[in-house]
């Protein structure tokens, strides 16, 4: 039997650099590759440092590959990522709604397509720098995702799509290391990114503005509307939804004497619906979209650790499935800002129960 293959995912960080270096030291034959995803960016963002997406990216990829002496290859996605990342990022702000387009990114580009483009060139694996651990259960007969050794870089929120094919092909190699280790480990080996600082939240969003970037991007006419209370009185114009999600105070341009926040953002009637602090906090939600992974679906109520944002802490709740395919959440304390359009992952200790978008 000769070596496993594996395609490892290099973004040129130190991250999946110390991944694919893993990895050869795990005895697999390494194969990199870099994602060409960017449609036709700025030449700030092609060039900006720390983009998963960027130029420089490409450069530190190969660089690492040369160095590590394995083949490397540049996978052109840009379609892919046009459709399903930034169209869906574009359609679902203008619908009111605030996406988190790293799961979709995650979802349809790093693991569904690029799995596809490994198993086409007789790759047994593809590999990335996520910290998470992947194992198999020999009792359920299923794949799990655990959260990795570092609870600080846990990065599962963002991997709850994968199914049981992919985590089956799938490797995670740093996920026992935590950051501290990846870097050392980086600057041992004379790896030039070993202190590169990691990439933005958004890629293709360079300056953090998705309001502006949308307006430039958009055929959409994004129109002025009403600031209502919860009551709907009006209580002044706001310059377009896009730029306000729920739970935002600053930033209003609209001073009542009393701090206001978003509570929620009506699309149909293209209002903005402020209110005290209190308004934003609620104890339930409805998901919709839902992946499983540590069970085959969801029969009955279950209690579970729910996360509602990237950056939320984990909360107490019991999930319910619904008739018609949706999972209905609801916490024992009440959760602040649950915005529909991010995603709600379970977890039941370590393990990644599942997770879905939310709705409402």
């Amino acid at each position: 039997m000769g070596k496993k293959k594996v395609l490892v995912g290099m973004s040129g960080g130190v991250d999946s650099s110390v991944a694919a270096a893993v990895l050869l030291e795990q005895g697999y034959e390494v194969i990199g590759a870099t994602m060409q995803i960017w449609p036709d960016m700025s030449e700030e963002a092609k060039l900006a440092e720390g983009g998963c997406c960027s130029l420089s990216a490409v450069d530190d990829a190969r660089k690492i590959a040369n160095m590590l002496g394995i083949p490397y290859y540049v996978l052109n996605f840009k379609d892919l990522f046009e459709e399903k990342v930034i169209c869906y990022f574009k359609d679902e702000y203008l619908k009111g709604k605030t996406p988190n387009p790293c799961i979709a990114c995650n979802r349809y580009v790093k693991f569904e397509s690029m799995l596809n483009k490994a198993v086409s060139m007789g790759i047994d694996y593809v590999a990335t720098g996520h910290y998470a651990i992947i194992t198999y259960d020999e009792n359920t007969e299923r794949y799990l995702l655990k959260k990795s050794a570092t609870q600080k870089k846990d990065q599962t929120y963002v991997l709850y799509n994968l199914t049981q094919k992919q985590l089956s092909r799938i490797l995670m190699p740093i996920g026992g290391f935590t950051k501290e280790q990846v870097r050392e480990k980086a600057e041992k080996m004379g790896m030039h990114v070993a202190s590169k600082s990691d990439s933005q939240e958004i890629c293709f969003v360079t300056d953090n503005d998705y309001g502006k970037f949308i307006e430039e991007n958009s055929d959409k006419t994004i129109s002025t509307g009403n600031f209502v209370d919860t009551e709907g009185n009006v209580l002044g114009r706001h310059r377009g939804i896009i730029h306000y999600t729920v739970g935002q105070r600053k930033g209003l341009g609209i001073s009542l004497g009393k701090p206001m926040y978003v509570v929620s953002i009506d699309a149909k009637n293209n209002n903005v619906v402020l209110g005290d602090e209190k308004n934003v906090f609620s104890r339930s939600l409805l998901a919709h979209d839902l992946n499983f992974i540590s069970i085959e679906r969801l029969e009955q109520p279950m209690r579970v650790k729910a996360k509602i944002r990237y950056s939320a802490k984990e909360a107490d709740a019991t999930i319910s499935p619904l008739d018609d395919g949706m999972v209905k959440v609801e916490f024992d304390e009440p959760q602040r800002a649950i915005t529909s359009g991010q995603s709600v992952v379970f977890y039941d200790g370590d393990i990644v129960v599942g997770g879905g978008i939310i709705t409402r």
